[in-house]
């Protein structure tokens, strides 16, 4: 077992919806229903919280993906082996250049970053709206938060 690369995590997540926002398809919220764990209200001084939790919340708190992946976006940044390049875009195209070969992996340094992806319980659409399959951002590897946290993966 592994952690993904970006291209993995980022066909994982969309599931098949390509051209979509979100991992599950255009509305942020369909029918009313929330499906991640982010911010919602005005960050960073007000979070409604409709969901319950103020923070990080237990895996299988929202649905599914087509794949059967919870939580593939909100709640926790992920990592993936991509290095990080700060000349690449912060976000790209949901049908974007990364799908087809995933860039050199860099030796890890003291200062490396590499792509962490899904956005987090302090991603608020006004603010930064991370918790898109496209959204991507750079985190040094020797950093901790509480907001980053791994998933991975196997071949099939």
């Amino acid at each position: 077992m592994s952690e993904p690369t970006e291209p993995e995590w980022e066909h994982a997540a969309r599931r098949g919806l390509d051209q979509a926002i979100y991992a599950w398809g255009d509305d942020p919220e369909p029918r009313g229903r929330v499906m991640a764990n982010r911010w919602f209200g005005r960050f960073p001084w007000e979070n409604l919280h409709p969901h319950g939790f103020e923070r990080t919340s237990p895996v299988k708190r929202f649905p599914a993906n087509g794949y059967g992946l919870y939580d593939v976006t909100g709640n926790v940044w992920e990592w993936t082996t991509t290095g990080w390049s700060s000349s690449e875009p912060v976000d790209h195209e949901p049908s974007g250049s990364h799908g087809c070969c995933a860039p050199h992996r860099p030796e890890l340094t003291e200062h490396a970053r590499r792509v962490i992806k899904g956005g987090s319980h302090l991603c608020a659409p006004s603010y930064c709206l991370r918790y898109r399959p496209a959204a991507r951002q750079g985190q040094e590897v020797r950093s901790s938060t509480g907001h980053v946290g791994f998933r991975c993966v196997r071949e099939s």
